[in-house]
């Protein structure tokens, strides 16, 4: 990490400090006073258990795999997702991704942390996907960075926010169609990095719906010479 993004993640917290003096959290699920995300709230979360699809990480069939992998499976190795974007994890998103809640990224990236130390299988380096530079101007942070930053920190892995460049500008995902969202994101992302080769790369990403992005993000890797990709989400969409 260099030396702005470091002063850049300390002053973060430091902000997250400062506000939570000025106003004390309140539960984005039950608003009551106390903690960004209550037990009780945290009860409710509906964490996805297995078995999942080895590669997407959707309902699979008997053999391991989702009906859509068996016919035309992501070029990632796999996407893991800590629980469902449904109910208060929707709301806290949201929340992170929308309404400058970034004291958020916290909890919720010890959620991902946690659920990684129980499933993890080895990498060398945690990338987030990256929001376009207008984008970020627009919304003054990635929110993915920031899950990213804290699941990486509690986790003990290595993380470098500057691998990944979105160069291309994408329409918002959210009203398109599995097939309308691969062509949105095709050949939006390119590696700043050529020092990738056979490294084991874990992609961080907030909401994972058909893993359009994730899957252009590991093409971008791949062509880099990454020997594995796979991603971890906060959420998916059933």
């Amino acid at each position: 990490m260099s030396v702005i993004e470091t002063v850049g993640l300390h002053w973060y917290r430091f902000t997250g400090q400062f506000l939570n003096l000025l106003f004390p959290p309140r539960c984005v699920g039950c608003h009551q006073a106390g903690s960004w995300l209550c037990a009780e709230c945290m009860s409710q979360i509906s964490w996805v258990e297995f078995p999942v699809c080895a590669c997407c990480g959707g309902r699979p069939l008997a053999d391991g795999l989702c009906e859509r992998c068996h016919t035309s499976p992501l070029q990632i190795e796999a996407i893991h997702s800590v629980a469902y974007f449904e109910g208060v994890l929707r709301e806290a998103v949201h929340c992170l991704k929308y309404s400058g809640r970034t004291v958020l990224a916290e909890p919720l990236g010890d959620l991902m942390a946690t659920y990684w130390m129980e499933h993890s299988v080895p990498v060398d380096l945690v990338v987030p996907v990256p929001l376009h530079a207008a984008r970020l101007r627009e919304r003054g942070y990635n929110q993915a960075a920031l899950l990213a930053r804290e699941m990486a920190r509690r986790a003990g892995l290595a993380l470098d926010e500057r691998v990944l460049i979105r160069w291309r500008a994408t329409a918002p995902q959210v009203e398109l169609d599995a097939g309308q969202r691969k062509e949105n994101v095709h050949a939006a992302f390119r590696c700043a990095s050529d020092k990738l080769a056979d490294k084991r790369i874990l992609l961080v990403d907030d909401v994972c719906t058909t893993g359009a992005t994730l899957e252009a993000c590991a093409l971008a890797l791949y062509e880099r010479g990454a020997r594995s990709v796979q991603a971890l989400t906060l959420a998916r969409a059933r």
